[in-house]
């Protein structure tokens, strides 16, 4: 005889436990750790230790893993680490920077399509449209390639390709906050357009803007990171992730696979790193989110 399941409830402990989203602290303190910890060595190490003045030291050259080279050393003799955490410095600083022109540019160009509306808002989005019809990729080699291959060109490009998603964003929250009663009252008090803008429209915009910056700097850190890769960005004796990439690519074959294990580790820990930290603040902004989360 087969012995019927006894059908038991299950405790609303654990069913409010499962249902519960995941506190962001837990998000939080592993992102902002692994970030610190990049960030600092980005920008302590580079006081300490010159890498000039690390000459070229051929008898050196391709060592695997080691107490006095941790990952190895490259095709010249040089430390992997060393110009890892100098070709860090430089992909956050080139991120951070791309990410706050097109934040710029977006906002401006949502700011004035959502404020004058009409042909202006119009034309705004076809132009918006078309930009985002061509990839990102190949308008910024595009790009770079009319200006020269440079680290400015190489912002610029950035900066230039990806204002997209904050156009479209500061579009949309102004009109929905233009039909809302206090910016009614602002215009019946005789406040200006430019004035309800200024005062009332951008202050509440800011928060999605500034979501939409700290997203666009490790999507801006991978596309330097490409273009490097294709010979486009910094100079090849410069140190980069993508370049150190690049040059890691011809010591595969060889047996060379500690040149791409840390420039390629550093890389996704920053990206994870930031997102995570994205990811938070994201839920935050979020009304029926905030509601639920508790830190």
């Amino acid at each position: 005889m087969v012995d019927t399941p006894v059908w038991r409830p299950v405790p609303r402990s654990r069913v409010a436990a499962a249902s519960t989203p995941r506190s962001p602290r837990r998000r939080l303190i592993p992102a902002a750790v692994v970030l610190g910890v990049l960030v600092g060595a980005a920008l302590v190490v580079p006081l300490v230790v010159d890498l000039n003045q690390q000459y070229v030291d051929l008898a050196s050259a391709d060592r695997p893993p080691s107490l006095a080279h941790p990952f190895g050393t490259d095709e010249l003799g040089r430390d992997v680490l060393l110009r890892c955490v100098y070709a860090l410095r430089v992909s956050l600083a080139v991120g951070l920077v791309a990410a706050l022109i097109s934040s710029v540019v977006g906002t401006a160009v949502g700011a004035l399509a959502g404020t004058a509306g009409g042909w202006v808002d119009r034309f705004l989005m076809r132009l918006v449209d078309a930009v985002a019809s061509v990839p990102h990729l190949l308008l910024g080699i595009v790009i770079v390639a009319i200006l020269r291959p440079s680290l400015t060109a190489v912002v610029i490009s950035i900066g230039l390709t990806h204002w997209l998603t904050s156009a479209r964003i500061v579009r949309s929250e102004i009109l929905s906050l233009r039909s809302r009663p206090f910016i009614d009252a602002a215009i019946v008090g005789g406040s200006s357009r430019t004035r309800v803008l200024a005062r009332h429209l951008l202050p509440n915009v800011a928060p999605q803007v500034l979501l939409a910056t700290t997203l666009m700097v490790p999507h801006a850190v991978w596309h330097e990171t490409a273009l490097s890769f294709l010979g486009l960005g910094l100079p090849p004796h410069a140190a980069s992730i993508g370049n150190m990439i690049n040059d890691a690519r011809r010591s595969l074959l060889s047996g060379g696979w500690w040149m791409s294990l840390a420039p390629g580790a550093v890389l996704i820990a920053a990206t994870l790193a930031i997102s995570g930290l994205s990811g938070v603040w994201r839920d935050r902004l979020n009304p029926r989110r905030r509601s639920e989360l508790t830190w």
